[in-house]
């Protein structure tokens, strides 16, 4: 058997590892609620989408369109609600067979390039067992459909490059399609980070023209992501104004953007996103800059094969740090295009020169913070952002279908999505709607909230944790 496979874990205990991480993964996903502000605000946006039949454009509220990501998160959440009903798990499900799609393209690649099986089942199983990765995956967020699109684009492109069948070639383009309905240009840009840079030593680039079907790709791309920013844009004028300027050029090159419509820019220390980037490869990191450390210090050259995977790889991992390094708001889900990549890289540098096959049990780690984690949040052993156990109180009133329900402060979108978007904020014009209502419920946050309109006959009709409802009549 050669070295490489003995200095692993036996085929049986990678897909243990694999099985588990994705099993208790899916069993979460029911087990908690949609939390604020993301899955809360995403998940709404698909409700509306589900409940009025508008497959176009997000809506941020019946009446205000979402111009701030294009459509899929919304599609596949709401495919979910059509297929199981409007609530959580139909709500994450979808997201996670992405992640499950991504996680058969790194297997793919790993098998092939290393004709391994049992090499494609550890890279699989390292990715799965990236914390970050597999509580992203199912998760109502925008960040796996683009991992996914980058992932299709970069493993057909070294399918498509290594003459592995046309048809890679062609999925190529269909990633950098979807990618464009997924997160829009940032996906090219990713993409391109990584293969311009790779392409120029040794003279790749002059491969390039006759490794992937131009012609017959630019169609495809076109076909598939061009007809809905068309659509998008007539039915709601000045969408691509603010999408391709504003989301993909100032929000990344002014720090403390104020032209988001939709929230706050995320403005961090530049340079954070290596400091993401650690965090999110976990349990993994400290392996993978092992590995790096011993390679060097063993003068291993890393590119000792003429193909360039190593490099290939490396670039791929890199570019959303390189990216992202300038730019002054950032999430740490920024990083998750570069965990396909990282868990390869780890398998890559396994081969070359491998480690004692005990270091890789560290993925255990994963199941057991996972059971944690999802048993805290299921058995309230840790706060949640949400709205869900007082807009429960507030569906066991028999008053809940005539009256309206209003929030005295900021309405989260939790409450948005669990009141079925019944529940309304205040706003300016507070006094003259409430001359229009007769028993209206409020939530109220703190006594003085409960006491602003003193001529309201109030009954409290439960409270959780600092929030109270109440149900009140004109005296």
């Amino acid at each position: 058997m050669p070295k490489k496979l003995t200095q692993l874990p036996s085929y049986k205990t990678l897909f243990i590892l694999l099985f588990s991480c994705v099993l208790l993964r899916f069993l979460s996903l029911s087990l908690y609620p949609l939390m604020d502000t993301t899955e809360a605000r995403y998940g709404e946006m698909a409700r509306i989408m589900y409940e009025t039949g508008n497959w176009i454009t997000p809506m941020f509220d019946y009446d205000v369109p979402f111009w701030g990501k294009p459509p899929i998160f919304t599609w596949l959440s709401s495919f979910g609600f059509e297929l199981f009903g409007v609530n959580e798990f139909a709500a994450r499900v979808p997201h996670l067979m992405v992640g499950l799609g991504i996680i058969w393209l790194v297997y793919r690649l790993a098998k092939d390039h290393f004709q391994s099986s049992t090499l494609g089942i550890f890279a699989a199983s390292i990715l799965a067992s990236t914390i970050s990765f597999i509580i992203l995956s199912g998760a109502v967020m925008t960040d796996t459909a683009l991992t996914f699109s980058i992932a299709l684009s970069m493993i057909s492109f070294w399918q498509a490059w290594n003459n592995k069948g046309k048809v890679w070639g062609y999925l190529f383009f269909v990633g950098l399609a979807l990618g464009m309905l997924s997160k829009g240009p940032l996906a090219i840009v990713l993409i391109g980070i990584s293969l311009t840079i790779w392409l120029l030593p040794d003279g790749r680039w002059k491969k390039l023209w006759n490794a992937l079907p131009w012609g017959y790709g630019t169609l495809i791309f076109l076909a598939i992501a061009m007809p809905w920013y068309a659509i998008a844009e007539y039915k709601t004028p000045g969408f691509l104004d603010y999408f391709i300027v504003g989301e993909h050029i100032k929000r990344f090159i002014v720090s403390g953007w104020q032209g988001d419509l939709y929230g706050t820019a995320h403005e961090r220390t530049r340079g954070t996103i290596w400091l993401y980037a650690f965090i999110s490869m976990m349990p993994w990191s400290p392996l993978l800059i092992l590995q790096w450390v011993r390679t060097i210090k063993d003068n291993i050259d890393v590119e000792q094969s003429t193909d360039g995977l190593g490099s290939f790889l490396l670039l791929w991992m890199l570019s959303p740090m390189l990216l992202f390094s300038f730019s002054g708001n950032i999430l740490a889900s920024y990083v998750m295009p570069a965990l396909p990549a990282s868990a390869l890289l780890i398998v890559y540098l396994q081969d070359k020169k491998p480690l004692p096959h005990r270091l890789y049990t560290i993925g255990f780690i994963t199941p057991i913070l996972l059971i944690a984690l999802f048993s805290a949040l299921h058995f309230d052993l840790v706060p949640k952002r949400s709205e869900d156990k007082i807009l429960a109180i507030w569906k066991q009133q028999p008053e809940s279908t005539q009256s309206d329900l209003f929030y005295l402060h900021k309405r989260p979108f939790s409450a948005q999505y669990y009141s079925s978007g019944k529940a309304k904020q205040r706003t300016a014009d507070i006094n003259s709607w409430l001359t229009t209502q007769k028993t209206p419920f409020f939530i109220v946050q703190s006594k003085k909230d409960a006491t602003t309109y003193p001529n309201w006959l109030c009954g409290q009709k439960g409270q959780i944790d600092k929030k109270t409802l109440l149900y009140c009549q004109k005296e």
